[in-house]
């Protein structure tokens, strides 16, 4: 193990693989050889998927924007990855969360959820980006300079939520390498940690959605036999399962429920679970109209709630070994992914419906980010890497054309390795037919109608023929993304088109540009506007904690003049907030917090003072110890003017 890593700033830029999750977030890079997730500077390796948007135009990205939840419930996102790619139609879109929702003015603004913060339109692409953004960072203090990205996906994701997310990733200023599908991460970490050989079930439930992949593991040989899932059931639909039973025992009825009581049911419900996950009873305080209520949840009594969701996981386990042609008898294991699998509950289901312990040798939250992590490492030409490993993904669901009557005819079938190529040809239905209207729909069912459209295009310019004279060859090619283009030509004349289907789920390609293109143009402009506002937050709380002070402990201060110069310096800081240049507050900050040294000591003394009065020598050393702790992490933190979560708002 490397004792000190020297930064060399001729070294090339060093790839990333990150879990973009539901619930939490991670970033992960290749250390030594090893996979490893990057902490920020309190340890910390979750990134909370929370973003809360504030009346000063500052985005609060992970644990203090998931703290602010309950308060701002309309102006803190929490969980967009579940509104990835939908529509504002969508049931899901409706079902999900407590937000105020932008009402669509024409057809293309359906296609897409905006969720409406602090008087303007927000998008599920641009939200993620936030979070994205924060990864890079913690990824740039580690490693100085970030190379390209490996994201991971649910292998559920359809076309548009896979685009929807490369944009996120474009727009956050990462070069996306490649979206991996998460249950394929998940084996790659196992198999390369691990050296395990064989066919293995991964169970991804994370806290949006739920995938599960046969795949078989060979010498470096990772080749997916089948995958299934759900896009829309995850450890979030227990939080609400639970919420809902929370708020019945609070009496509080459907159709009367604020936003902000719901938002705190539905934290205080994840709150419960994370408990239960090893206690077999937890009680919880909720603030209700009218004072504290306490609640008590069995381990017996959540698993009854949650019975349904989880059973629903095996109709997709079932079906998924049915496709790749195996039993669970033949598996060699179960690998488990993915937050949710730490409920007791879902262990023991795995453990009953597959007929054998599920492998847990990893961290479930941390093995995608470290598998996007060796993904990466391969694809930023790692060579000893590059001769280990062969990654052999399918596609989801199927894809095909829209034919005569409305059927699907599948040009590539769901489970299809990719990259993936195929070709059929099509004729004419009339006579004197001069184009084919082309209609690319992905999924399972036999009617266009119920798959999901991904594009429609047309193709003109053919002579008018006898019915069925006319040759059309459609070529549909898939990437290693999982993203189709598709080229049509008419065999008798050379007429051809070509598209790249990249579904409409809110954000054209002159949108996300137009973003890109902003954020270069105004890059100094912004950081400017960001730097002021963080200075003035950060010395609005300080004038306040001071003024307070001077009113609780102005007993301590040693005359007039000491008073004379705290008095002068607040008002110099006031001054200095009400203007517009971000080095003189942030100086004017440390002239006060100067002046207020000694008499901060002084206060420190009287409080320690007053916390070990009438108590025994061994709790006195204890709160001695503690008030030590508090002034060891308040110097190790002097100076630092951040608003409380730093600059990027990670809790660094």
């Amino acid at each position: 193990m490397a004792l000190l890593e020297i930064f060399d700033p001729k070294a090339a830029p060093r790839p990333i693989g990150i879990d973009l999750g539901t619930t939490n977030s991670l970033v992960a890079r290749v250390r030594d050889g090893k996979p490893v997730v990057i902490a920020d500077c309190n340890a910390e390796k979750l990134v909370p998927s929370v973003v809360h948007y504030d009346p000063r135009g500052r985005v609060i990205v992970g644990a203090d924007a998931q703290r602010l939840a309950v308060d701002f419930p309309r102006e803190t996102i929490v969980s967009v990855k579940r509104f990835m790619g939908r529509g504002a139609d969508d049931p899901e879109t409706r079902r999900l969360g407590t937000y105020e929702f932008v009402e669509p003015k024409t057809p293309e603004e359906a296609k897409s959820v905006r969720f409406k913060v602090q008087g303007r339109a927000v998008t599920p692409v641009e939200v993620s980006a936030e979070i994205l953004r924060v990864l890079r960072s913690l990824a740039e203090d580690e490693l100085r300079s970030v190379g390209g990205a490996v994201i991971t996906v649910p292998a559920y994701f359809d076309d548009a939520q896979r685009q929807a997310t490369k944009d996120a990733g474009k727009l956050a200023g990462l070069d996306v390498l490649r979206l991996l599908n998460e249950p394929t991460a998940a084996a790659l970490a196992y198999g390369l940690e691990n050296q395990k050989n064989g066919l293995f079930a991964v169970y991804d439930l994370g806290g949006g959605t739920f995938d599960v992949t046969i795949l078989l593991l060979d010498d470096g040989v990772f080749q997916v036999r089948s995958t299934g899932g759900d896009s829309a059931l995850g450890g979030d639909d227990m939080d609400r399962a639970l919420a809902e039973r929370l708020l019945q025992d609070l009496g509080v009825a459907a159709e009367n429920r604020p936003r902000e009581l719901v938002r705190l049911a539905l934290d205080t419900a994840r709150k419960i679970k994370h408990g239960l996950t090893e206690n077999d009873r937890v009680e919880a305080e909720i603030e209700v109209p009218g004072g504290t209520r306490k609640l008590a949840v069995t381990r017996d009594e959540f698993e009854a709630l949650i019975k349904p969701i989880v059973e629903r996981t095996g109709v997709a386990c079932r079906r998924a070994l049915r496709d790749a042609g195996v039993s669970a008898e033949e598996l060699d294991g179960v690998i488990l992914v993915g937050g949710s699998t730490r409920v007791p509950y879902v262990r023991q289901y795995v453990e009953k419906l597959f007929g054998k312990p599920p492998l847990c040798d990893l961290d479930p939250e941390e093995v995608v980010a470290l598998g996007a992590a060796i993904q990466a490492d391969i694809l930023a030409g790692t060579k000893e890497r590059a001769d280990e490993v062969l990654l052999l993904d399918v596609l989801p669901l199927s894809l095909g054309l829209e034919t005569m009557g409305g059927v699907v005819e599948k040009i590539l079938p769901r489970n299809t390795t990719i990259p993936a190529g195929a070709r059929q040809t099509f004729t004419t239905y009339a006579d004197n037919q001069t184009g084919f209207d082309l209609h690319i729909v992905q999924g399972e069912r036999e009617l266009a109608t119920d798959c999901r459209s991904l594009a429609r295009f047309v193709l003109k310019g053919i002579p008018p023929m006898p019915a069925g004279l006319a040759r059309l060859e459609v070529t549909f090619r898939v990437d290693a993304d999982g993203l189709l283009s598709v080229t049509a030509k008419e065999l008798t004349t050379g007429v051809e088109q070509k598209v790249e289907v990249k579904p409409s789920y809110g954000l054209t390609d002159e949108e996300v540009e137009a973003m890109l293109m902003a954020a270069l143009d105004h890059g100094e402009e912004d950081l400017e506007k960001r730097q002021l506002i963080e200075a003035r937050v950060e010395a609005e709380r300080v004038v306040l904690a001071t003024k307070k002070a001077l009113v609780a402990d102005a007993d301590l201060l040693e005359g007039d003049e000491e008073r004379a110069r705290i008095d002068e310096a607040l008002a110099g800081l006031e001054e200095a907030i009400r203007g517009t240049r971000a080095p003189i507050i942030r100086g004017r900050t440390e002239v006060l917090d100067e002046v207020t040294h000694g008499w901060a000591g002084r206060r420190m003394d009287r409080a320690i003072a007053r916390a070990i009065a009438g108590k025994d020598v061994t709790s006195i050393e204890s709160t001695v110890a503690k008030a030590r702790g508090v002034e060891a992490h308040l110097a190790e933190h002097a100076g630092h003017n951040a608003p409380d979560g730093g600059a990027s708002g990670t809790g660094s």
